[in-house]
C-alpha cells in the first residue's frame, strides 16, 4: 500500500489520480486550493483518504499540509505536483499579470512543495511524479508561456533525478498528449491582448475546436502513471499518447538535424593546443 500526497485534485488528472489510487487501496492526501471542491471526493474512502487546502505557492501552506501528512499517516511515498494552468498567446500578447501567476503556480509552487516534502521522502524514499505536458518537449508559436513553464518543470525534474537517486527516490516527469480532462475549458486562460498580427498563430481556434473532443482517454493515462509508479524501472520521460510520442519523435529528429549539420564548427571552440 502506498501513500500519495497530490497537488490540484479538484479536476483533470490529480482528481482522477486520487480517486484511482484509493480505490486501489492506497491511502491520499488529496489537496487543492479551494478544499470545498474535494471535501466529498474523500468521504467514500473513510480514513484512507483526506482532503487539504493547499495554495502551492504559500511555503508555509505546503510545509503544514505535509506536517498534517506525517500526523495522520506517518508519511508519504509518493509525491504528485500535479496543480497549474496554462496560458495560450504569442509572447508580444501577453503581460506580467497574465503570465507570472501561471509560472507561480506551475513552477515556484512545485518547488515549494516539493522542497517542504523532501525531508519525509529522504526517510521513507519514494517517488515524485512532476506533471509536465508535451508541451513541455518542444515549443510551439502560440503558446510559449506555458512551454517555458513545462520546460522549467522538465528541467527541474532531471536535476532532482540526479540529486535524489543517492537517497532511493525516484522521478518520474508525465508528458500527456491531449487527453478528455477539463484542462482546455477550466484551465487554460487566453491572452486578454489579441494582436491580429498574430492571428495565424493563436491557439483560440485549437482550444475551442478540442476541448470536450481530445482522442485520449484520461483513465487510460491514469492506470499507465499508476503502473509506472509501482515499477521497478519506470522511465524518467514518461509521454503519454501518440500526440506527445509524436511530439518527442519530431524534436529528437530536429535536435540531431541542428547538431549534425553544424557539428564540426561548433565543436572547433576550444583554445588551441601547442
Amino acid at each position: 500500500m502506498k501513500t500519495w500526497l497530490i497537488t490540484g485534485c479538484s479536476s483533470g488528472f490529480g482528481q482522477r489520480l486520487a480517486l484511482a489510487a484509493a480505490k486501489r487501496g492506497d491511502r491520499v492526501i488529496a489537496t487543492a486550493r479551494n478544499v470545498k471542491a474535494i471535501g466529498e471526493m474523500a468521504e467514500p474512502f473513510g480514513g484512507r483518504m483526506i482532503s487539504l487546502p493547499l495554495d502551492v505557492t504559500d511555503a508555509a501552506a505546503a510545509r503544514a499540509v505535509v506536517a498534517k501528512a506525517v500526523e495522520t499517516f506517518g508519511g508519504f511515498d509518493v509525491l504528485v505536483n500535479n496543480a497549474g494552468f496554462g496560458l495560450f498567446g504569442a509572447i508580444e500578447e501577453g503581460t506580467p499579470e497574465e503570465y507570472r501567476p501561471m509560472f507561480e503556480v506551475n513552477v515556484f509552487g512545485l518547488i515549494e512543495t516539493t522542497r517542504a516534502a523532501l525531508p519525509v521522502l529522504r526517510r521513507s524514499g519514494g517517488t515524485i511524479v512532476n506533471m509536465s505536458s508535451g508541451a513541455g518537449i518542444a515549443g510551439g508559436a502560440g503558446g510559449g508561456y506555458y512551454n517555458a513553464a513545462k520546460f522549467a518543470v522538465e528541467g527541474i525534474s532531471e536535476a532532482l533525478a540526479g540529486e535524489l537517486n543517492p537517497f532511493g527516490i525516484r522521478v518520474l516527469i508525465v508528458e500527456p498528449g491531449p487527453f478528455r480532462t477539463d484542462f482546455l475549458g477550466r484551465s487554460i486562460t487566453m491572452v486578454a491582448n489579441e494582436m491580429q498580427e498574430y492571428a495565424a498563430s493563436s491557439r483560440k481556434h485549437y482550444r475551442e475546436t478540442n476541448n470536450g473532443n481530445q482522442a485520449g482517454d484520461p483513465d487510460k493515462a491514469i492506470a499507465v502513471i499508476l503502473q509506472a509508479v509501482d515499477s521497478e524501472d519506470a522511465p524518467l520521460h514518461l509521454p503519454l499518447g501518440p500526440v506527445a510520442h509524436s511530439i518527442a519523435e519530431r524534436k529528437l529528429a530536429s535536435f540531431r538535424n541542428d547538431i549534425d549539420a553544424w557539428r564540426d564548427i561548433t565543436i572547433a571552440t576550444d583554445f588551441d593546443q601547442h
